[in-house]
């Protein structure tokens, strides 16, 4: 078995105190469902991480943004579906109507509940990072079936 590496960007759009989060329960097979994330998706080929972040944020929420940050890389690691570079952004809008989405419901979620929500323990990390304003970070994550086993920040161990 082949496995692949891909680029993928991924968005936590503000709105006064709350983020866009989407709730990934429409798509068959998705390795997300029944998660709460951001917005984002698959680079195109010969796309640059902020041509596919501003073409994923369109696509899935309506949304165009003017205004955003690019925040850090996240590698995933995974036996099951290999290795993925996420490129994380943060943005700002004002705008409230949201379109349809084909991937899961979009919502805008308060900052203190996004916690409570069903997420990723990798996504826990870098969401913390991003609300404490760190500077522009690499994160690694190592998960075994779904669980996971290694975080390491600019290239030092977390403790999990």
């Amino acid at each position: 078995m082949i496995l692949q590496m891909f680029n993928t960007t991924l968005c936590y759009i503000r709105r006064g105190e709350s983020y866009l989060m989407m709730h990934r329960i429409k798509k068959d097979g998705d390795v997300n469902q029944g998660k709460w994330i951001g917005v984002g998706g698959k680079f195109e080929n010969g796309e640059s991480p902020e041509e596919c972040l501003l073409r994923e944020v369109e696509e899935e929420t309506g949304l165009t943004l003017s205004d955003y940050r690019f925040r850090g890389i996240v590698t995933f690691v995974n036996d099951g579906w290999g290795t993925e570079y996420m490129h994380l952004f943060t943005a700002e809008t004002r705008e409230e109507e949201l379109k349809e989405c084909e991937e899961g419901i979009l919502r805008w979620v308060p900052e203190a509940e996004i916690d409570a929500l069903p997420q990723w323990e990798g996504d826990k990390i870098f969401f913390k990072l991003i609300r404490e304003e760190a500077p522009f970070f690499s994160l690694k994550l190592c998960y075994e079936n779904d669980i996971l086993k290694k975080a390491v920040l600019n290239g030092r161990d977390l403790t999990i």
